[in-house]
């Protein structure tokens, strides 16, 4: 694992609270076009290390997911080290209500959301202790869905030259609220869609739903399939994975898929098209951004649908190039431009 570089985040908090043993990082990566915005995850780490390494990487993703969605907010993100997590309702609240005191603390410069392991009510727990937050009354997830359902379109034409998912199969990898809604629209696109999780009731409930079937949370990525749409945990496309992929298109729902920029170029080598992620995965945060505002629904739908555009004229502008590359200088263009 390489060394942590606190330097490459504006800010990078630690904080502890020894009675309810809570152990958390916020990471404020670049707050040039607003205050930080994203989502606080929950999950085990292998090391605190690590817990920094992630906040930190998913911080930067957000700054470039609102620069490319032209919101007014920045980058941040938390992450909550589950180990020894509450094992009731009462515990689970003391421990955000020690994570809403330290959010309130910033005065606003980190706005949390829901993410992987939180819910609406942990909001609305960050919420009492005075912090601000978006996600605490209405779910982000069905919009996060659907921006990641228009960037697969986007990408199925671009690889395949296909206008819809009909006839196609698609792998979703992980279908909890994000990945479960993913797996519907493209079934009612026509796709075959095949699905793990590691809820096996989960996964054969969405299966049953949406007429496809579940494959194993190990052969899920490898499976043969027309789109692989991780919608899960962060970084599942490695070094030792892509040999072994058998899609034409990655897009799916979850952040930093990649787990190393040298993968894009490997993915390209290949002949797979990478929709970036950070460009894909944009509703929910669009969502939230439209609750603040009072947008219309019709405002908020065609603000989401403007992801599948976005997606095609980044594969046009990449040229059998680097989309990520392209989305990162477009990011850097108007994050220039806000300084000057």
């Amino acid at each position: 694992m390489s060394a942590i570089d606190p330097w490459a985040s504006e800010q990078v908090i630690a904080y502890a609270d020894r009675t309810t043993g809570l152990r958390a990082v916020i990471a404020i990566d670049d707050t040039t076009l607003g205050p930080g915005f994203g989502g606080v995850r929950w999950r085990p780490y292998p090391s605190t290390e690590a817990a920094v390494q992630e906040a930190q990487r998913l911080a930067r993703a957000m700054t470039y997911k609102h620069a490319l969605a032209e919101l007014p907010y920045g980058g941040a993100k938390s992450v909550i080290l589950a180990d020894g997590a509450p094992r009731d309702d009462a515990a689970r609240r003391a421990v955000f209500e020690a994570f809403g005191d330290a959010v309130a603390r910033t005065h606003g410069l980190y706005i949390p959301g829901v993410d992987m392991g939180t819910t609406l009510a942990d909001m609305e727990v960050i919420r009492s202790r005075g912090a601000r937050v978006y996600c605490a009354d209405a779910d982000p997830s069905p919009w996060t869905a659907r921006g990641a359902y228009v960037a697969m379109r986007a990408g199925v034409r671009h690889a395949c030259g296909a206008p819809t998912l009909d006839g196609l199969t698609v792998a979703v990898q992980g279908v909890g609220n994000v990945g479960g809604e993913l797996a519907r629209l493209a079934a009612r696109d026509g796709a075959r869609v095949l699905v793990a999780d590691v809820d096996a009731e989960r996964a054969a409930s969405v299966a049953a739903e949406c007429g496809g079937e579940v494959v194993g949370v190990a052969e899920v990525v490898t499976c043969e399939c027309d789109v692989l749409a991780p919608s899960a945990v962060a970084r599942v496309v490695t070094a030792d994975v892509i040999p072994l992929l058998r899609c034409r298109v990655v897009a799916g729902a979850a952040n930093d898929v990649l787990d190393d920029p040298s993968c894009e170029r490997a993915l390209a080598q290949r002949g797979i098209t990478f929709v970036p992620d950070f460009v894909a995965n944009a509703g929910g945060v669009i969502h939230e951004h439209a609750r603040a505002q009072a947008w219309t629904d019709q405002q908020l739908t065609e603000a989401v649908d403007a992801i599948g555009p976005r997606v095609t004229d980044l594969l046009e502008d990449a040229a059998g190039g680097s989309p990520v590359e392209a989305a990162l200088a477009r990011g850097r263009a108007r994050l220039a431009a806000a300084r000057r």
